[in-house]
C-alpha cells in the first residue's frame, strides 16, 4: 500500500532511483526486495542529506537578510525577535559586538539546558570568525536526542554580526516521513486504528512484516463497510438496519452510507448488506500519501529564471520539464483555482500563505485544514510556492490559487470517506485541478464514484501511481478519469520506487524535490508524490492559457505533448513521457488548438500543423 493511509488506504508516492535509459525497457521486475529497499533507503539519505543543505542555506540567508537591519540596538532586538518568530527552528539568535562578550550581545530565543552546553564551543567559534568578518558554520552536533549546529554571519561594516543556534528536527521528520513514504517500514503497523490488512483483490488477510509486504496490500477498518443504495434509505429502513447490526455509527455522502458495528467485523456487514437493494458494500478502506546539476534548456535565451534564493542550486527539476520556457506563454491565473487534497497546507507559510485559499478539513469539520504532516505543504509549494521574491524556492505557478482540502490525519493516513468528501467538496467550491499524492491498491467504488463525480464537472483528476516498483494498479491514479503519474530522476531515469504499468499516463521529476515544510521551512523528498503536483500545474497553467478547454482535451495536450522516454511511444514505465511545460502551453494557446482541432484529416493541401497536434485535438 502507499505511504499514508485513508480509511483503505491512499497513499504518499515515494522516491525513486532511476534505471538506465536505453533501447531496452526498465526491467524493475527484476530487482529483487532486498535491492529495492537498499535503493530506497539510500534516496531517503539523500533526501536528509539535502534537507540540511536547504535549511543550512536557508537559515544563513534569512541572517544575512536581516543582518543590516541590526545596527542599532532597538532595531537589532525588533529584528531578532521577528526572524525567530518566523523561524522558531533558529532557536538562538544573539547580535554580537567585537567589543562585547557573546553573553552581552542582545538575543531573541532560548536554548534548553543541554543544547546551551553543547553549543557553547561552537557559538564562541562563530563569535571569533563574524569578529574576523567571516562567515561560520558548524559541523552537526546532538543534544538531548536533537540535531544542532551553529552559524554566524558578519555585518557590512565588520564590527557587528549575528551568530545562532539552529535545532534541526526536520531532518528526523523527512526520515520518518520518507520510511514511510517510501514503504522502507512496514506501514500502517498491524492493528492500529482496528484496521486490517487483505490483499487488494481477493481480500485474504495479510500480515504486513516487511515492506515488500505492502505491494498490492490494502487496508481497511475491521468494524465498517461502505454502501451504496439504489434508493435513498428512509429512516425506518436505517432504524432496522442499526438494530440488526448490533447499533454503531452511521455517516452519509449522497446515497453512499459507511456504517459500523460494534459487533460485526466489515466481511460480515458486507455478507449482511447482499438482503438490501445496492449497488455494493464493500470494506472502508485506508488511502496513504505517495512522497545535482539542472539540466538546462534547449534554448536558454528563452527563458525565465526566477530570483528565488533556494531555485539555481537546488531544483533542477523545473528546468527539466522546460518550465522556464514555458513562463513565456504563462505563469499562471488567479482564475484557475487547484486542490491539494492531501494532509493540510501550513496556512501561514511565508512562501505559499498570499496563493491560498479558504479550503475544507475532512478529518475535522470545522477546523482550518492546517498540515501536522509535511506532505500537503511540500506538494502544494511544487504547484504555487510564490515566484520570484527573494525567498526559498519557486513554485510551477505564477498565480494560480491553491485550496487545500485535509483528507489525511496526523499519520498520513484517511479514510474513503473523507477522501471522497474532499474531492467532492473542492468540485462543489469551484477548483478546476485536483492534486491526489496518495493512493491504495484497492479499486473501491466509493472512491470511484466520488472521482467521477468530479470528473462529470469537467475537473482535471492528477493522481501519484505509488512507491512500490510494482505493476500492481493503484488507486485512484488507475481510474480512467484521472491522469496517473510516475517519476524519474534528473537524468531522466525512472526512479527505483515508481510503480508502472498501462494506466501510467505521463511522468514527471520526482526525486529530490526541494519544496516547502512547515514552520517556513523547505525539505527535499522523494516519491510520485512530488511528480504528480508537477503534472497538477502544468493542467492549472494549461487551463489558465486556454479556460475553454474541457479536462479531456488538457489531458490530451500533457500526453500528446510529452517527451517520449524508454521504449518507443507510450510504455508502462514513462507513460507518454516526461511532461513538457513550454510545448503544451503553446499547443493550448486558443489560435492554435482551435486551429488544430479543425484542420480536417485530407485535402489538397499538405496540412499546416504537425499530425501529432491534429490527433491531440480531434474532437470525438
Amino acid at each position: 500500500m502507499w505511504k499514508y493511509a485513508l480509511s483503505i488506504a491512499l497513499v504518499i508516492a515515494g522516491v525513486a532511483l532511476l534505471f538506465p535509459r536505453g533501447d531496452q525497457a526498465p526491467a524493475p521486475e527484476t530487482v529483487t526486495p532486498a535491492a529495492e529497499l537498499n535503493m530506497k533507503q539510500t534516496m531517503l539519505n539523500q533526501d536528509v542529506a539535502r534537507t540540511d543543505e536547504l535549511c543550512r542555506n536557508q537559515c544563513s540567508l534569512e541572517l544575512h537578510r536581516i543582518v543590516h537591519d541590526t545596527q542599532t540596538d532597538d532595531k537589532a532586538r525588533e529584528a531578532l525577535q521577528a526572524t525567530q518568530a518566523a523561524h522558531p527552528h533558529m532557536e538562538r539568535l544573539v547580535r554580537t559586538k567585537r567589543e562585547q562578550t557573546l553573553d552581552q550581545g542582545i538575543a531573541a530565543g532560548t536554548l534548553n539546558e543541554a543544547a546551551a552546553k553543547a553549543s557553547r564551543p561552537y557559538m564562541e567559534e562563530a563569535k571569533r570568525q563574524v569578529d574576523a568578518g567571516k562567515t561560520y558554520q558548524s559541523p552537526p552536533f546532538q543534544a538531548d536526542g536533537s540535531t544542532y549546529f551553529v552559524l554566524g554571519v558578519p555585518g557590512e561594516n565588520g564590527a557587528s554580526g549575528i551568530v545562532g543556534a539552529v535545532r534541526q528536527q526536520i531532518l528526523a521528520q523527512v526520515a520518518d516521513h520518507q520510511k514511510k513514504n517510501l514503504r522502507i517500514e512496514p506501514y500502517p503497523a498491524e492493528g492500529r486504528y482496528k484496521i486490517e490488512s487483505v490483499d487488494s483483490q481477493s481480500l485474504q488477510n495479510v500480515q504486513v512484516r516487511h515492506p515488500e509486504d505492502n505491494q498490492g496490500t490494502s487496508h481497511y477498518h475491521t468494524n465498517q463497510v461502505v454502501v451504496k443504495f439504489k434508493q435513498t434509505p428512509s429512516e425506518g429502513d436505517l432504524t432496522r438496519i442499526r438494530q440488526e447490526i448490533g447499533g454503531g455509527h452511521v455517516h452519509k455522502l449522497g446515497y453512499t452510507y459507511v456504517f459500523e458495528s460494534p459487533s460485526m467485523e466489515a466481511k460480515q456487514l458486507v455478507g449482511y448488506f447482499g438482503k438490501w437493494n445496492i449497488d455494493y458494500a464493500e470494506p472502508h478502506f485506508l488511502y496513504l500519501t505517495n512522497d545535482i546539476a539542472p539540466v538546462q534548456p534547449p534554448n536558454s535565451a528563452a527563458v525565465i529564471t526566477p530570483n528565488d534564493s533556494l531555485y539555481r542550486r537546488y531544483q533542477w527539476n523545473l528546468p527539466q520539464i522546460e518550465t522556464e520556457a514555458g513562463w513565456n506563454v504563462s505563469k499562471g491565473s488567479t482564475d484557475v483555482v487547484v486542490a491539494v487534497v492531501d494532509t493540510g497546507v501550513d496556512l501561514n507559510h511565508s512562501d505559499l500563505r498570499d496563493h491560498l485559499i479558504s479550503g475544507f478539513n475532512a478529518i475535522q469539520p470545522g477546523a482550518r485544514p492546517a498540515d501536522d504532516v509535511g506532505h500537503g505543504t511540500h506538494v502544494a509549494g511544487v504547484i504555487g510556492a510564490l515566484v520570484n521574491n527573494n525567498l526559498g524556492v519557486a513554485g510551477m505557478s505564477w498565480y494560480n490559487r491553491i485550496m487545500p482540502v485535509k483528507v489525511l490525519d496526523s499519520s498520513g493516513a484517511g479514510s474513503t470517506y473523507a477522501v471522497a468528501q474532499g474531492i467532492i467538496w473542492a468540485t462543489d467550491h469551484g477548483a478546476k485541478v485536483i492534486n491526489m499524492s496518495l493512493g491504495n491498491y484497492a479499486d473501491a467504488q466509493f472512491l470511484h464514484d466520488a472521482i467521477k463525480y468530479a470528473y462529470d464537472r469537467d475537473v482535471v483528476l492528477i493522481a501519484a501511481s505509488g512507491n512500490d516498483n510494482t505493476n500492481r494498479p493503484g488507486y485512484p491514479a488507475a481510474y480512467p478519469e484521472v491522469l496517473g503519474v510516475a517519476a524519474v530522476d534528473a537524468r531522466k531515469q525512472k526512479a527505483a520506487f515508481s510503480n508502472y504499468g498501462d494506466y501510467i499516463g505521463v511522468t514527471a521529476p520526482g526525486v529530490n524535490i526541494a519544496s516547502t515544510y512547515p514552520n517556513n521551512q523547505y525539505a527535499a523528498l522523494s516519491g510520485t508524490s512530488m511528480a504528480s503536483p508537477h503534472v497538477t500545474a502544468l493542467a492549472a497553467l494549461i487551463r489558465s492559457v486556454n479556460p475553454k478547454l474541457k479536462n479531456t482535451e488538457v489531458y490530451r495536450i500533457i500526453r500528446g505533448t510529452a517527451m517520449d522516454l524508454g521504449p518507443a511511444g507510450k510504455d508502462p514505465y514513462f507513460g507518454h513521457g516526461l511532461i513538457d511545460v513550454a510545448a503544451a502551453l503553446r499547443a493550448a494557446e486558443p489560435k492554435i488548438a482551435d486551429k488544430a482541432a479543425d484542420t480536417p484529416e485530407n485535402g489538397d493541401r499538405q496540412p499546416a500543423w504537425p499530425e501529432w497536434m491534429r490527433r491531440l485535438f480531434r474532437r470525438e
